[in-house]
């Protein structure tokens, strides 16, 4: 990795890398987010902590490392620096990490920087497994049945940023096709 300018590396991690064994304390990056972010990411941190020193009973941890995007990036990094590059590598170097709501930047310059995320990383699935616990309420008749995954595109359509301001050719256009063609109304 190069040269850092505010992310700090732990010192009692190690490099979560695929195709090998994960380590007993992997390194693993986080984007705090914005917004609920800050209240949120500290809470899912104790409890994937917690949960983690249950299940392996203390002989494993993580070691938390903060990468940085959205608000606190340009806090940090200047007023137009939202996805800093440094935040990049790190996420690609350590194979894992995770990240809080991040806000859509105002202006010019990058639309969403989930979708931006999204394509530097080439993360084109969003992959939800749904499973039942018991002792939940559910409305389903047999909720014990419940077992799926459902696997969301997540690079083509909306997520490309392939937008129109209303009222131009393009706008028309996409109007005309899922009114004529797809008899939306």
């Amino acid at each position: 990795m190069s040269t850092q300018t505010h992310i700090e590396v732990p010192a009692d991690g190690e490099r979560v890398r695929p195709g090998e064994p994960t380590p007993d304390n992997p390194i693993i990056p986080f984007i705090e987010g914005d917004g609920i972010g800050v209240d949120i990411t500290p809470v899912m941190k104790a409890v994937v902590d917690a949960a983690i020193a249950k299940a392996y009973d203390g002989s494993r941890t993580i070691s938390w490392m903060e990468i940085y995007a959205g608000e606190k990036a340009t806090r940090l990094y200047g007023s137009d620096v939202w996805l800093p590059d440094e935040t990049l590598e790190a996420a690609r170097d350590y194979s894992v990490s995770i990240k809080g709501p991040l806000t859509t930047p105002v202006g010019g310059g990058i639309r969403s920087l989930n979708v931006a995320l999204r394509q530097q990383l080439d993360l084109f699935v969003c992959l939800r497994p749904i499973r039942y616990f018991p002792g939940v309420p559910s409305p389903l008749r047999d909720p014990s049945k419940t077992d799926m995954v459902i696997f969301r595109e997540n690079s083509e359509d909306i997520y490309a940023g392939i937008e129109w301001e209303a009222g131009t050719d393009g706008a028309r256009k996409v109007i005309a096709f899922l009114q004529d063609e797809m008899e939306v109304r």
